[in-house]
């Protein structure tokens, strides 16, 4: 069973193996609130999974170490199981599911383990794992739904006690939800009194849905930029422990996750995946009742692919209204864009994009129309250049 003497034998077994990651102070990323982030993403593997998956793996007889490990992952998972594999001299086979970014195959191979890519989609990768631990006789380091690989996950409570006595509250990503129990089962347990949040992606709202009808639900599908926790059915003891010990789930949107990337990046440089955001993005779109409290951020990962990045950044700057594409109609006579460059520029505004073109069939046969990328400030700043063209008797579309 889950007790608090179990976290405490794995933060002992861990101690000479991972990283106690620092949290610092990150006064710009939400208001009304005392914010610090947990940097898990700076952990070895780049995220918190080495600590549930090495605890697990120190506990197997010499039998089971013998036969080798099977495990199932998006990724971090996968990358946390390989090294505890290596560590410990065991074989690890890791299924993953075909669409996860290739650098997370690549730092899974690096590690020593043999990869299987699965069609589908995290589910899919854990049928598969399921098989070869039958027939091979392997044993599953399950990635969440395990009381060791929980009590593992459970010792960044401990490390936040130590090095934020007096925090309020801990906002946590949720996947498959091992990482929040851990955190959740201990913090409740040694500080009642701090709050726990859980946050989800909209497009993947399986502990969401579930605690709040009261029972495990399986999604559908899940589709999400946080690949990370795109799992479609919670555990049943992440469940239960969620359940019982969880303050409350809120879910973010991907746009909303992609500010917060760009937002850790830009004030903080600290490079986060979608999942290593999303707690951030919580706290920056005001999905929690924070106000006026010491709250944690965890940082669960930063094993981003950056073949994404670039995208991610384009999605946060529009969400954080850094850029704005506005869509003008003009009359077809010289100076038009004269005029509007000159409006532009004179608020500060930043053109890096432009497309003109002559009007189409059944629009005006004098007229134009004029598309402009802009790099702009904020939303205050959009909506001021768009004042001042209108104001000059432009035409928004």
């Amino acid at each position: 069973m889950l007790t608090i003497d179990n976290v405490y034998r794995a933060n002992y077994a861990l101690k000479n193996v991972i990283r106690q990651t620092d949290i610092i102070r990150a006064p710009k990323l939400a208001e009304n609130t005392e914010l610090y982030l947990k940097t898990e993403n700076l952990q070895i593997t780049g995220s918190f999974k080495v600590r549930g998956a090495y605890y697990k793996m120190s506990k197997l007889s010499e039998a089971e170490k013998a036969k080798g490990v099977v495990a199932c992952s998006a990724g971090n998972h996968a990358q946390g199981v390989a090294l505890a594999a290596q560590k410990n001299g065991i074989k690890a086979t890791i299924c993953l599911p075909d669409g996860a970014p290739i650098s997370k195959i690549e730092a899974t191979k690096s590690y020593g383990a043999e990869v299987c890519l699965v069609e589908g989609v995290y589910d899919d990768a854990y049928n598969k794992a399921l098989e070869l631990r039958d027939s091979e006789g392997y044993t599953f380091i399950h990635p969440f739904n395990d009381e060791d690989v929980i009590a593992g996950q459970g010792t960044i409570a401990l490390e936040l006690i130590e090095q934020l006595p007096d925090m309020d509250a801990v906002i946590v990503p949720i996947g498959g939800g091992g990482l929040i129990s851990g955190i959740a089962y201990t913090l409740k347990t040694l500080k009642p009194h701090v709050k726990v949040y859980g946050v989800q992606a909209t497009g993947a709202p399986s502990m969401y849905k579930s605690v709040k009808d009261g029972q495990i639900e399986e999604l559908p599908s899940v589709s999400t930029i946080a690949d990370g926790i795109a799992v479609k059915k919670p555990g049943n003891l992440t469940y239960e422990i969620c359940s019982k010990y969880v303050d409350e789930i809120a879910t973010v949107t991907d746009d909303e996750i992609s500010a917060a990337i760009l937002a850790l990046m830009e004030k903080h440089k600290l490079v986060t995946e979608g999942a290593g955001a999303i707690a951030v993005a919580a706290a920056m779109f005001g999905k929690l009742d924070i106000k006026g409290k010491k709250t944690v951020c965890l940082l669960s990962g930063g094993n981003i692919d950056v073949t994404i990045l670039s995208r991610v950044i384009k999605r946060g700057l529009l969400m954080s209204g850094r850029t704005a594409q506005l869509m003008i109609e003009l009359a077809d006579k010289p100076g038009q864009l004269k005029n509007v460059s000159r409006i532009i520029a004179d608020l500060g505004g930043n053109v890096i994009s432009v497309h003109h073109e002559r009007a189409n069939e059944g629009s005006d046969v004098t007229g134009c129309y004029l598309r402009i990328m802009l790099e702009t400030r904020n939303y205050d700043h959009i909506n001021e250049i768009k004042k001042a063209l209108t104001d000059f008797g432009f035409k928004l579309l």
